[in-house]
C-alpha cells in the first residue's frame, strides 16, 4: 500500500470488480463493490510494523532528513526505536486505553510517535500545529489526553496556557523527545511491550480526530484499528500499481493530523513502501521532491494548483506564456481524446513536441519519477485532472471524509473518469440518497463520534448509512460525481474543512457588525463579506468626523476597515491559521428579509447572498 494482485489489477480494478454479476448497480442508484481484504478479526496497526521487521528486517520503509540528504530506515530500525519511544511512554504511567496527543508538523517523529503510542497501547489523538488555544484547550479536555508531544518549544508554550491537570505531561520532538523517551524507558521490558499491543483487538480505539463543528466545538471521530486495517487492505490492493509497484516510494507533506496525510502513513508502512516526509511543503517540497524522487505523490488540490500556476508564471516572465498556454491546451486534448480512444496523428506530433519543451520539465520539478498522484480533500477539477495525464502525471481524484477513514471512493490507473471521485473502494457502499445525499457503508466508516450520541444520531440513518452531508451522483458504471454541498462546512482548496458559524458568530459580535458571510469553498484562503450595522455606524459617524459620506464611500474607508479588521483579527483567535479570514470586503448595503437574504428566523440564505454578491466573492479571491 503480489503476483496474484498483477493478474486482478490488470483493468485496474480487480476482475471481480469488472464483473456486473458481482459489481452490483441497482435502481435504487446504490453500488456495493466487493472487498479484496476480509473484515480482520484480530490484530492491530501495531502489526504492520511488527510483522514487516519479521520477515523483511533490511527492508528500507523510510528516510529521514539528514542535511540536504537522506538517511535510510530500515524495517528492523523503525521497530526498535518504535518500541523504545513507547517504553518511554509506558514509564512515564500511560496506560491501555489513555489518549496521548501529537501536536506537530509531518515529519519523521510523527510516525514513530503514532505507532509507538500504538505499541504503548494508547490512543493516538492528532492536534493540528496551527491550531489556537481555545482549540488545544477544547481537545485536550473532550479527549482526556493524559500527555501531549508537541514540536517546538513556540508550541509548548502555547499549549502549557490551557494545559488541564490530567495533561500530566509535555514533550517537545525538537528536544530530541525520541532520545529522551528512551532513556526514560530502558527499564521496561520487551514483555510489556508486547503485552500491550497483544491487548489491541481490530475493534479498539486507534485514534480521535477532531473534525470541525458547525457550533464552534470540533468533534472527536472515533476510528479504530479495524477501520485503518480495511482502509489498507483495499485501498492498498485495490492501488496496487501504486502502492506495490517495485522500488516504489511517496514523500508525505500532507499534515499528518489529517485523516489524508494519516492514511497514507499507515498505508505506506501497510505496503512496504519507501516513506519519506517534508515538514516545510512551502519552502522545502521542490528540494525534497528533486533529492528523495518520489514514485508517487498523495496532495491535495492547492498543491497541484500552485505547480500548474507557478510552471505558468514562470514561463511568462520568460516569455514563453504564449507556448505554456499552448502546451496546456494540448495537453488537454490529448487527455480528453484518451478517453475517446481517437488520438488523431497530429495530436500526437504536438503532444511529443510540447512533452519535450513543457510537460518533461513539469515532471522534473516533481522530482523526475512521479507517474501518478492521488488527489483528495476538495475537487480538482476537470480541466487540471487532463492537463496533468496530458502531461503525463495521472491525477487520480478520490473522495471521503475523516469518518470514513480517509478514502471512501477513488479512481484508478485502469478505471478513471477524469471529473469524477471514482468507485467506491472495495469493501464499501456507496448510495444517493432521496435529496441526493451521498450515503456510505462499509468496514471503513468510524464507530461514531467520541462521547457524543447526539451527533451520532445525525450522523447515521436508522440503518446505519453514513449521512456524508455532500451532494452526489452515480453514472452507469458507478463513479461518483460530487455536485454540492448539503453541510454549510467549506472545504478550501487546501482540503481544510471550514466551520464558518465559528467565525461569523465571533464577528458578529462586534458592535459594528451586522451581518457577515464567511466564503472559501474550493478556495486557497477563507474571506468574509461584511455588512455594518446602521445604527452603530451612525455613533461611529459622529465620533469620527465622517458626516456627510455614504455608505458607498465608509465601505471604503481606511478607518472603517481598520475598525473591522480589529474585529476580524479576534475572530480569527478561535480558528488556526489555514481556517482564519484572510480578506474581507465591506458591502454598502445589509441583509435583510426584505432583500431575500434573511429567514423569518434571521438566518442567513447562503446561496441567495453568494448569486447576489458573486462579483465582490471573486474579487475577495482576484489577485
Amino acid at each position: 500500500m503480489v503476483e496474484l494482485l498483477e493478474s486482478l489489477m490488470s483493468q485496474g480494478y480487480p476482475s471481480s470488480l469488472n464483473n456486473k454479476s458481482t459489481t452490483t448497480v441497482t435502481p435504487m442508484n446504490e453500488i456495493t463493490n466487493p472487498a479484496l481484504a476480509s473484515t480482520a478479526t484480530a490484530g492491530n496497526l501495531t502489526n504492520l510494523i511488527a510483522e514487516r521487521a519479521w520477515f523483511e528486517p533490511e527492508r528500507i520503509i523510510m528516510s529521514r532528513p539528514l542535511g540536504d540528504g537522506w538517511h535510510s530506515v530500515s524495517a528492523k530500525e523503525a521497530e526498535l526505536q518504535i518500541r523504545e519511544t513507547a517504553k518511554g511512554l509506558i514509564a512515564a504511567g500511560v496506560q491501555i486505553g489513555d489518549r496521548v496527543a501529537i501536536m506537530s508538523r509531518t515529519r519523521y517523529e510523527w510516525t514513530i510517535l503514532d505507532f509507538a503510542i500504538w505499541f504503548a497501547g494508547a490512543v493516538v489523538v492528532p492536534v493540528y500545529d496551527t491550531s489556537s488555544a481555545e482549540q488545544i484547550d477544547w481537545i485536550l479536555n473532550d479527549s482526556s489526553s493524559v500527555g501531549i508531544i508537541v514540536e517546538t518549544p513556540a508550541n509548548r508554550e502555547l499549549v502549557n496556557t490551557v494545559l488541564p491537570a490530567h495533561t500530566k505531561h509535555i514533550w517537545t520532538i525538537t528536544d530530541d523527545v525520541l532520545s529522551i523517551l528512551k532513556e526514560a524507558g530502558s527499564h521496561v521490558s520487551d514483555d510489556e511491550i508486547d503485552r500491550r499491543r497483544n491487548s489491541l483487538v481490530p475493534d479498539t480505539l486507534a485514534t480521535l480526530i477532531y473534525t470541525s463543528g458547525t457550533t464552534g466545538k470540533p468533534k472527536g471521530v472515533a476510528l479504530t484499528h479495524s477501520n485503518f486495517l480495511a482502509e489498507c487492505g483495499n485501498v492498498v490492493q485495490g492501488a496496487a500499481d501504486l502502492f506495490l509497484k517495485p522500488g516504489g516510494s511517496t514523500l508525505l507533506f500532507l499534515p499528518v493530523a489529517h485523516v489524508f496525510g494519516r492514511m497514507v502513513e499507515i498505508g505506506a508502512i501497510s505496503a512496504g513502501l519507501h516513506l519519506a516526509h517534508c515538514s516545510d511543503p512551502v519552502g522545502r517540497l521542490p528540494i525534497d521532491l528533486a533529492s528523495f524522487k518520489p514514485t508517487f505523490v498523495l496532495a491535495v488540490p492547492r498543491i497541484f494548483e500552485k505547480i500548474y500556476n507557478g510552471s505558468e508564471a514562470r514561463a511568462e516572465a520568460a516569455g514563453k506564456g504564449k507556448i505554456f498556454r499552448k502546451a496546456a491546451e494540448v495537453a488537454i486534448a490529448y487527455s480528453e481524446n484518451l478517453d475517446k480512444k481517437s488520438v488523431s496523428p497530429l495530436l500526437s506530433i504536438k503532444h511529443k513536441i510540447f512533452d519535450r519543451l513543457v510537460y518533461s520539465k513539469i515532471r522534473a520539478g516533481m522530482g523526475g519519477k512521479v507517474e501518478a498522484a492521488i488527489s483528495g480533500g476538495a475537487p480538482l477539477g476537470a480541466r487540471l485532472g487532463h492537463f496533468y495525464r496530458g502531461a503525463g502525471i495521472t491525477v487520480l481524484e478520490g473522495y471521503g471524509l475523516t469518518e470514513t477513514t480517509a478514502g471512501a471512493t477513488l479512481n484508478l490507473t485502469g478505471a478513471h473518469r477524469v471529473g469524477s471521485v471514482g468507485r467506491p473502494v472495495p469493501g464499501t457502499s456507496i448510495k444517493i440518497a432521496d435529496d441526493g445525499e451521498v450515503l456510505i457503508r462499509g468496514p471503513i466508516v468510524m464507530r461514531g463520534y467520541w462521547q457524543n450520541e447526539a451527533a451520532n444520531d445525525e450522523a447515521f440513518t436508522g440503518d446505519r448509512w453514513f449521512q456524508s452531508g455532500d451532494l452526489g451522483r452515480l453514472d452507469d458504471e458507478g463513479f461518483l460525481y460530487i455536485v454540492g454541498r448539503k453541510k454549510e462546512i467549506i472545504v478550501t482548496a487546501g482540503g481544510k474543512n471550514v466551520a464558518p458559524a465559528v467565525l461569523e458568530d465571533r464577528l458578529r459580535s462586534h458592535p459594528l457588525v451586522s451581518q457577515c458571510l464567511v466564503v472559501g469553498d474550493n478556495q486557497p484562503y477563507i474571506a468574509a463579506l461584511v455588512t455594518i450595522d446602521q445604527d452603530a455606524l451612525k455613533t461611529w459617524v459622529a465620533k469620527n468626523s465622517k458626516e456627510g459620506a455614504s455608505m458607498t464611500d465608509l465601505a471604503h474607508d481606511p478607518d472603517l476597515i481598520s475598525v473591522i479588521q480589529t474585529a476580524v483579527d479576534d475572530a480569527n483567535k478561535a480558528v488556526s491559521k489555514a481556517e482564519s479570514i484572510r480578506k474581507f470586503i465591506i458591502l454598502p448595503t445589509d441583509f435583510t428579509i426584505a432583500g431575500g437574504h434573511l429567514t423569518a428566523k434571521l438566518s442567513m440564505k447562503r446561496a441567495v447572498i453568494s448569486k447576489e454578491f458573486a462579483r465582490e466573492i471573486e474579487q475577495l479571491f482576484t489577485k
